[in-house]
């Protein structure tokens, strides 16, 4: 028996599959059970190696450490979405001399390491007479490689919607940035919040290389207190990375609830409804397109820059 995507497992595969699954938790749980051995005979979890952390100042240094990341974050991040859809906008111009620059800038971000964009504007910029503080250098290292990602990630975005959306918009009189803004835009955005929101995780996590130029974040104080009595090394490690996991769930979690809504809003159920021809047979991209430029639609932009549907 076979189902559209891939054969049905027999009794056989089952059995198989299962002994294999067997395996593998047996196998984990193993090495987790040596790891936590292992701690527990070097004295890992002995109170002089935890001391460090019953001081209230320690705790007010991780959380001050704590908002100089979440600060270089913000920022970053909202200047990477802005750079992305500049990028992404450029890359899909009709025009070369726009579409070969932007080509180029965005291929050049990709390929230079956030580190080595960070030591080079903090310490190759004093060289030629140029000092930036730390806090720059990371939010436009930051900003310069995830922009140019999410650039590809939008462009992939808008390429994969169907090309009668496009022509739809032209037919109705819509100019290219109305047919881009109130209808390539929104869905392609819905279509690859995933990603963005995995390469949103990237840029958090990436703050953290911003101990090498002495940016006082979270990694950094880190160091600092691995030097502290004890040298609490692992538990500094599981303590700071246990912020950035909370930071990247919550992160995670804003996403899904932003999709959830957006899943359950009556506009949107209505566009959807309008665009798929097999709900109802009088469907068409015309009446998607009224129902976007009625509203926020769902990249939260309105109004046109063309005549209206007919």
């Amino acid at each position: 028996m076979s189902s559209v995507l891939y054969d049905v497992p027999g009794p056989r595969a089952i059995a198989r599959n299962r002994i294999i699954a067997v395996a593998t938790i047996v196998l984990v749980l193993a090495a987790i059970g040596f790891i936590v051995l292992r701690m527990v005979e070097t004295g890992q979890f002995s109170a002089e190696k935890w001391f460090v952390f019953t001081f209230s100042n320690v705790w007010m240094g991780i959380f001050k450490a704590l908002g100089n990341t979440l600060a270089a974050f913000a920022l970053a991040a909202v200047l990477s979405i802005v750079l992305g859809f500049v990028l992404a906008i450029g890359r899909l111009s009709e025009h070369a001399w726009v579409r070969i620059p932007v080509t180029a800038i965005t291929e050049l971000f990709r390929a230079v390491p956030v580190l080595v964009f960070m030591m080079l504007l903090y310490y190759g910029l004093p060289v030629v007479g140029v000092k930036m503080e730390p806090y720059w250098a990371v939010v436009i290292a930051l900003m310069a490689y995830n922009g140019s990602v999410l650039a590809e990630v939008l462009r992939a975005g808008i390429e994969s919607l169907p090309r009668g959306q496009k022509e739809a918009g032209y037919a109705i009189g819509l100019r290219k940035s109305g047919v881009m803004r109130l209808i390539l835009l929104p869905q392609a955005i819905r279509a690859m919040l995933p990603v963005i929101v995995a390469q949103l995780v990237v840029t958090m996590k990436d703050t953290a290389l911003g101990f090498i130029i002495t940016y006082p974040e979270l990694l950094y104080y880190a160091k600092q207190l691995t030097s502290q009595q004890g040298r609490p090394i692992l538990q500094s490690a599981f303590v700071i990375g246990g912020i950035y996991i909370v930071m990247c769930l919550i992160l995670s979690g804003i996403a899904k609830w932003v999709e959830i809504s957006t899943r359950r809003s009556p506009k949107v159920k209505a566009i959807q409804a309008a665009a798929d021809p097999r709900q109802h047979g009088d469907g068409t991209n015309t009446e998607l397109i009224t129902l976007q430029r009625g509203g926020s639609g769902l990249g939260g932009v309105a109004g046109g820059d063309g005549p209206g549907p007919v």
